[in-house]
Parts: structure tokens; sequence; C-alpha cells
């Protein structure tokens, strides 16, 4: 029993140690770089012992195997890169193990290594189509072209449906399962290690939705003897081929016109109810079907529209039927259309009642519809609704003559309506009889009569007129239809006696023409007896007249511009009326009137009076005259207004300065009306003067009158003021008021044939220098006559010479006074060594042809400064002689007469002759002392003027009291008086 015991512990252990030793025992790991050999490639493998073994580090030996119809051979003749690697380009099974001593590992697992041959598989879907839909057939291929090789197939898909290893796999409803991407290859079946590479993917989408087919017409309407063109469509797919269907009615069944039709469009001439589907694949495949489509068709059968009735023109409130008539139809059951300018809900019965407004006007027309079919439409007839008409009553006449009678005209619009029939006192009716239907009028007398006129009140005539001859408050209005439509009453007229007083309207004040802002007065005027009117005014002016016996317009307008008739209505009889006065027209014009100055002469002479004449533009009554002296205002670059000593408001249109000696501007306007209207002042006109002996002087530099073009020109102002401008007054009769380059008191020109002008300064202070004139000659070749531009003293001497623009003519001058030939002087001057008066005129010289301009030159009287001092003292002696002898005459008087009050009148007479002397001394002093204040003394003029005044005083002395021509002589020569001064 115990050996049996040892026996079995010794099979124990040594079972325990086998066993344990089969577990310890590592195995070998073959693996690849790559499991396929391309073309003309390799594979690398290695073998390794498990890292895990706690012997793997030990030398290990390993050997290499390639599985052959089932038998592994060792590789001798492998291409070896180590112990452990080897390179191999042949397909197979290869397996390797170790060896350490005489201690073999176990053999690795197999790995299979494939050669990749040329052949390119490829993946097709059939049928093509871009997209697929579920319930279709569609097959996945795979096609290997190349060689007689016969293959097996391996597919990969990430669908959820795997296809199997075939040259193809058939789907036979497809759904989205199936959608996916497919690749494939093949293997040869003649050896199992070559195969191809895997092909390109190909997509495969399968929808989920079926397909609805569309259809589309061409047109909804076939016109009659055409047909439409239908398409049918499934969008986003190809390969589709069409199925028609038609119906006569919704309730029908449908019938197939055409199958399988490839082309997706038909043409149809029959009106229905259409639809299609669309079909493809074996076994077919077909989409749902489309929408239906109706199809009219237009039968030649046109209907015609009609009211009822048939009036043209139909008024708001009025009742309309239209019509609609379809010929050869009338067993046919129609339903109509109808287009109107306005139907809220359109009837579809062939005829409609209308109670009518404004905005029912507007074209009319129809059409039948029967099943699938339509007539044409009908002609469109308009429906024209005014808004309810008004009478219109007209009188020939709305005052009944004595024994006469009148005619009343009664209308409604007569230019659109027709059928109309007037009642009213006797009337003309002007509506075409013609075109008349279904009126009846009633007339009226007085606005409270509701009773309309019969043949007892009025004449009948024809429809539509009547005559009165009873005066009162006329209307009348129609009526047609049944019931009765009336249009609105017309106006009422008035209708009057006339009786014999004649109005006149008359204008105050009765000017020609009346200006924008003028007082006028229109006035009506009924002579005869003391009646007492209400006035009544009819005019075409913009602004009507009240109705009073005058009209005053205070700021008159164009807007009162017209003409204007008056009558007269008794207030004890409101039907009692004189006739219309005759019109009188009113002119008011916007413009204000500018009135024209003129001055003559316009260049001042010794002792020469200056007259201004002011005439208005568009000349009219009334105008009184006010007379200005231009002052310069250099602050606003104008001038202010001065009026002349009894300027204001003259009668006349002229106004007469005497005595004026320097350059001055004058301005005139004129007024009349209460209140008083005035125009707008005129442009100043300017009297020039030569004398350079003012308080202002001009000078020119070069001192000549003719200039060329482009020459450098100064015009110098020179007084005792700081402030200048220089003026020009040019040929075509504009005034300048600056200059454009003016250096303190100095104007500078560029000359250019602008500046031919008349010049002169103005100061500050409101003084006038002398003027001149300035000629710039325009021909660069022509010759200028060398002129002094201020006149010449008479008695001096003066040298005339010809120039042209380069030089100085030295001979061969030809001089002309006045158009004269006076000179050939060799030396190109003309010389006058002692000028008189005689030699004043117009110069101009001639050379080689060319003659210059003319111009002219003046000549002033020679100074005389010692005169006034003799004068003074002549006169002085002379005056006192004559007070001294009036002295003795007066005190032998007193010694001879009576102290009575016949001597004290005349001590009174001899006391104002004294007193008369000695005021005409006293003037004749205070102008000899202002011109002594002057250059050149007095003028020729203040010595005649002195002597005259001497004289006079000295007559008058010897003259009886009371005479009234010494009244008039005295006033007459007072050098204070108003008429003295201008």
């Amino acid at each position: 029993m115990g050996h049996s015991l040892l026996c079995l512990l010794g099979l124990f252990l040594l079972s325990t140690v086998i066993h344990g030793n089969a577990e310890d025992k590592p195995k070998a790991k073959l693996s690849a770089d790559n499991t396929a050999v391309p073309v003309g490639g390799s594979v690398t493998l290695t073998c390794s012992v498990n890292p895990l073994s706690p012997s793997s580090s030990s030398r290990w030996k390993y050997y290499w195997y390639k599985e052959n119809y089932g038998v592994r051979v060792r590789l001798r003749d492998a291409f070896f890169l180590s112990n452990d690697q080897i390179r191999v380009s042949e397909g197979g099974l290869y397996s390797c193990r170790g060896r350490r001593g005489s201690y073999y590992l176990e053999y690795s697992q197999s790995v299979r290594i494939d050669t990749i041959v040329s052949n390119r598989p490829v993946v097709t879907l059939y049928p093509n189509w871009s997209e697929i839909y579920r319930g279709e057939t569609i097959t996945v291929r795979c096609e290997i072209h190349g060689g007689d090789t016969e293959w097996d197939y391996e597919w990969e898909t990430n669908s959820m449906i795997k296809a199997p290893n075939q040259t193809e796999y058939r789907i036979r409803s497809a759904s989205s399962s199936n959608s996916g991407n497919y690749r494939c290859k093949g293997r040869m079946k003649s050896s199992q290690h070559k195969t191809t590479e895997w092909s390109d993917s190909v997509t495969l989408t399968v929808s989920t939705s079926k397909p609805r087919a569309t259809l589309t017409a061409q047109s909804s309407i076939i016109p009659a003897g055409g047909s439409v063109t239908l398409s049918c469509s499934v969008e986003g797919s190809a390969g589709w081929k069409f199925d028609w269907f038609r119906r006569d009615s919704v309730s029908s069944k449908a019938q197939l016109m055409r199958g399988n039709e490839a082309n997706r469009d038909i043409s149809v001439s029959q009106g229905g109810l259409y639809h299609c589907r669309g079909g493809r694949g074996d076994p077919v495949y077909y989409t749902e079907d489309s929408s239906d489509v109706t199809v009219m068709q237009i039968i030649p059968s046109k209907p015609t529209v009609t009211l009822q009735p048939s009036w043209t023109q139909i008024y708001s409130g009025e009742t309309v039927t239209v019509r609609c008539e379809i010929q050869g139809g009338e067993g046919a059951q129609w339903t109509y259309e109808w287009r109107a300018a306005k139907l809220n809900t359109p009837p579809t019965s062939n005829e409609y009642r209308i109670t009518v407004t404004e905005s029912d006007s507007g074209g009319y027309s129809c059409r039948g519809r029967r099943d699938y079919f339509f007539s044409e439409w009908s002609d469109i007839i308009t429906l024209s609704v005014s808004y309810k008409p008004k009478a219109k009553l007209r009188a020939d006449n709305t005052a009944v003559p004595v024994g006469g009678s009148v005619t009343l005209t009664c209308s409604v619009n007569p230019s659109s309506s027709s059928g109309w029939k007037y009642y009213c006192v006797t009337l003309t009716c002007s509506v075409n009889p013609s075109s008349s239907s279904g009126w009846k009028y009633y007339w009226y007398r007085d606005e409270k009569s509701s009773e309309a006129l019969t043949t007892q009140d009025a004449v009948f005539h024809s429809n539509g007129q009547i005559s009165v001859s009873q005066e009162g408050l006329y209307r009348c209005r129609g009526g047609r239809g049944n019931p009765v439509y009336y249009t609105e009453d017309s106006q009422s007229v008035r209708i009057g006696k006339t009786v014999s007083n004649r109005p006149v309207v008359t204008l105050y004040p009765n000017w020609s023409e009346t200006y924008r802002g003028e007082t006028i007065t229109v006035r009506c005027e009924i002579h005869g007896g003391d009646t007492e009117w209400d006035y009544e005014w009819e005019t075409n002016s913009m602004i009507k007249a009240p109705n009073q016996t005058e009209y005053r317009i205070r700021s008159a307008s164009s807007s009162n511009s017209g003409n204007y008739r008056c009558k007269g209505r008794m207030k004890s009889s409101q039907h009692e009326t004189t006739e219309w006065s005759d019109s009188v027209t009113l002119t008011v014009s916007d413009n204000k009137p500018r009135p024209v100055l003129t001055v003559s002469p316009s260049w001042l002479s010794p002792g020469a009076s200056v007259t201004l004449n002011c005439e208005v533009e568009h000349p009219s009554a009334g105008w009184s005259f006010y007379w200005y002296k231009a002052v310069p205002d250099l602050s606003e670059k104008s001038s202010s207004y001065e009026l002349l000593p009894d300027g204001s408001g003259t009668a006349q249109d002229s106004y007469i300065i005497h005595g004026q000696t320097h350059t001055a501007g004058y301005v005139c306007r004129a007024g009349r009306g209460d209140p008083e209207y005035h125009t707008d002042h005129s442009q100043p006109k300017f009297v020039w003067s030569a004398d350079v002996h003012s308080a202002a002087s001009l000078t020119v530099s070069p001192d000549r009158v003719q200039h060329f073009t482009s020459d450098s020109v100064s015009l110098t102002c020179e007084g005792n003021f700081t402030e200048w401008r220089v003026r020009k007054f040019s040929e075509d009769g504009r005034l300048y008021s600056d200059c454009r380059r003016m250096t303190g008191s100095t104007c500078n020109i560029n000359t250019s044939k602008s500046d031919t002008a008349v010049y002169w300064c103005e100061s500050g202070s409101g003084e006038f220098s002398s003027a001149v004139n300035i000629t710039v000659q325009n021909d660069g070749n022509g010759p200028i006559l060398v002129s002094p531009v201020h006149p010449v003293t008479e008695g001096a001497s003066v040298s005339l010479s010809c120039s042209l623009k380069t030089q100085k003519i030295l001979s061969n001058v030809f001089f002309y006074h006045n158009d004269k030939l006076i000179q050939n002087d060799p030396r190109g001057e003309l010389k006058i060594s002692a000028v008189s008066k005689s030699d004043e005129g117009f110069y101009k010289c001639q050379y080689s042809g060319r003659e210059s301009a003319q111009s002219w030159m003046s000549v002033k009287g020679a100074d005389s400064s010692s005169s006034p001092v003799w004068l003074i003292v002549g006169l002085v002696c002379g005056v006192s002689l004559i007070i001294i002898l009036l002295l003795l005459l007066y005190r032998c008087r007193t010694t001879n007469s009576a102290s009575n009050e016949q001597t004290l009148n005349q001590d009174e007479g001899q006391q104002q002759v004294y007193s008369s002397l000695l005021h005409a001394f006293h003037s004749v002093y205070e102008k000899l002392r202002r011109s002594e204040n002057t250059e050149n003394g007095p003028a020729e003029g203040d010595y005649a003027n002195v002597t005259s005044v001497i004289q006079l005083k000295v007559i008058n002395k010897t003259r009886q009291r009371g005479d009234p021509e010494e009244s008039s002589d005295y006033n007459n020569v007072n050098p204070n008086s108003a008429t003295a001064l201008t």
C-alpha cells in the first residue's frame, strides 16, 4: 500500500514538471511591412520571438518557410537581409520559427503575401442615374478588363447591406440602406496569391421619397383653331419616359392619350383636364402623377354685351341692366364671366342689374364657359356714370322789355347727354333732339313753388322750350325712367323788367394806364329820379367788385385789370332793373414806371442854360415832376439826391437851370394821385464842363485827347479832398462808378476801345471836377491827333501834331479844321501862336492816306484878375454918389413941404428906394466877392448882371409909386429870387 502511494506521488510530480515546461515554451512571430507585393516590388518579412518570453533575448537562428500545396517548404533562395529579416517578391503563405541549439520554437502564424497584377477593376452603376429612388432596380457591377483570366471578386462598402463577392450586385428594390460608397478588387482563380488593386469608389444615393412629375402648359387657353404645348418633367434626374392622360370632366376617368413617350412635350388642341407621369427602368418604375392642369378651348362664338336702357350717359343713382348674349348657344348650359372696371363679386349669370355710382364707370365685356370650352370675349361696351345732373337754365335776356317776352334755354350737359325735355320761362334747348329719349321736363317759378308750370303760365314750344312774359325767379329739372329719376334743379334765373334809367361806369382818376400800387375808384352812376338802387357789377378781372355804387381800389395790381360794367336793381322792386352799362376797361401795369431824363446841352458853354426834360414811359396824364441834383456818396458807391430849388411837384415836364458852370448830375421822378403815387427815380444824366478852375479838377497824362490801344493813361483828381472816385460815361451810354486800378487819387488805364468815354472826378465832399474826352484809336496802323485835353485860353499858343503808335510824324501831315484843310505842314505840326474863339472846333490829321479821329478843341476867354477890384471901387464910388444925391433931395423936400400924411408916404417910398439900393449893392458885392475867390474872376455873365441891377435901381428912383411895371421889374432882378438862382 505504501509502495503504491509513492508511485502515484512520483507520477504527479513528473506530470507537473512536464506541463510546466510546455507552457513556458516560446513561439515565433512573423510580421510583413505590406501584405501585397506591388508590381516589380518586394515585401520585407521579420521573424521574432514573443518579447514576453523570458528567454526572448537569447540567441536564436531563424528558418523561413513557404507553403506549397499545403506543405511547408523551407526557403533557401530568399534574399536574406539579416538573421531575422528576408525580402520576398512572390506571393504565398509565409511562416518562420527559431532554433537555439537543438531546441526549436513552434511555427509562427502564416502570413499571406499577394502579388498585385496590372489589371484595373472599375465599379459601374446600371442604369447610371445621378439619383435613384426607393423601389427602383439598380445593378452595381465590378468589371476587370485585360486577358481571359477568371477572377474571384471582393467588395468593400460602407452601406448597411454588404455586397456579395460576385462580379455584380443586383438590388431589385433599392432603399436608403443601399446608399453608400462601393469599391471592388479581383483575385485570380488560377493563383490565389495574385490580386488587382482596389477600384475607385462609386457612390450610390437612394432617395426615400417617390418623385412627382410636373406638368406645365404653354397657355391655359387654346385659341380657336389652335393648340397648346404641354411639358412633363421630373426634377433632378434623367432617363424618364412619359405617359399622358386626359379627362373630360372632374368626375370622369382619366384616359391614356400617349404612353412611354420619350419626348417630354406634346401639343393638344382639345380642352380638358390633363396630367402626366414618368417611368424608367426594367421593370418600369413610375413617378407619382402630376397635378391636374386645366386647358380651356376657345370656340368661335362671340357674345354681345347690351345695356338696358341703352343710354350712353348714365347718372349716379339710375338702374342699368347689363346683359350677355351668345348667338347659337341658347340650348347650352353656359356660365358667364365678366370683365368690368369694378366688380367685387362678378356674377355668373348672363345679366345683372346695377344701381350705378360714379365708380361703376368703365368698360364691360363678357364670355361664356361650358365644361372646358370658352367663347370669345365680347366687344367692350362703355358705361359712363356721371354725378347726378343739374339742369342748366340760360336766358337770352334777364329783363322782359315792355310788352315783350324772354327766351330761356334749359339744358343738361348738352355735350354728353340725350333725352332731356326742358320747361323754363321761354327756353331753347341746345341738346340734339335726334339723340334724346325718355326725358320729361318740369318748370317752376319762385323758389317756394313746388308746382310745375302749365300752359296757362307759359307758352310751351318744342321739347325744352317755353316763353314767359311775367317777371320772377325761374328754374327747371328733367326726369326719366320708371320709377322717375330726377335731375338736380337748375340754378335759378331771375327775370325782371327793364327800366329806362341808364347806368354809366366812370374811372376816377380817368388815366389811360394805371400802375401797380396806385389808388383808383370805379364808380357806377345812374341818373334820373330819386330811386334807391342796389348795384350789380360784372367784370372779367380776377378780383370781383363789391355790389356797391363804387369800388375803391387802394393798391391796384394786374389782378384788377379788366372790363367793368354795372346795372341797378330797384330796392323797392327787386324785379325791376336797368340795362347793363357800357363796359369800361381798367388796365393796371405791374411794372413800376421809370421816367427818362434828358439834358440839353450835354457840354456847358459860358452863359448857356441847361434844360432838363422828364418823360414818363407810356405817357399818361396827371403827373407832377420832381427835380434833383445828384450828390456823390463815395461810402455807398452811389449818389444821394438833393431837391433843386422850386423842383418839387412842378406841373411842367421841363426845368431850366441858369448859370451852371461846373459838371453836375441830375435826376427826376414823377408823382400823381391822392395819396400820391411816385415813380422810380430816373437814371442820372450829366452835364459836363471843361472848366479846370473849379474846386476839383482832372488832369490827364499824357495830356492829349486821343490815345492808342494798350497805352498807359493816368487820370489824376486834384483838389483839397482826401477821397475821390473817377466816373466814366461810355460811348454805348453806360455809366461806370469805379476805376479798375485806383491808386490814391490817380486812376491808371491800360487803354482799349471800350475806354473811349467822358471822364470826371467826384470827391467825398460832393464836388465834381471838370470833364474830359478820351478817344482810343482802334486802328493800330492809323495816326492819332495830339491835341490838348482841356480848353485853350484865348490869346495863348497851341501846337497840334500827328503821331503813329511807334513814332511822332514829322512831315507830310494834312490838318483839318471842321473838315476843311488848313495846312500841309512839312514839319508835321500845326502851330497857332495866338488862339482866338474862331479857332474852336473839330480837328483831325491825315498821313499817308490815313486819317485820325477828330477831336474838339475848346477856347475859353482870357483871365482878368484885376477887373473885379476896379469894378468894386467904381461901384462903391458910384453908389456913394447916388446916396449923397438922394439924401440932398430928401432934405430939400422936407423943408418945402408940410408935415402931413402924404409927406410921410413919400418918406416911406424914399426909404424903400434907399433900402433897395443898399440891398442891390450888397448882392452885387457878394457875387463879386465869390468871383474873386476863383482863379479867373467873375464870368462874363456876372458883369452883365451887375450892370443891369445898377441900371434898374437908378431907373426905379424916378418912377411913380404903384406902377405895376415897377413891381414886376424889381422882382425880376432880385438876385435872391428863385428865378435868378435857376
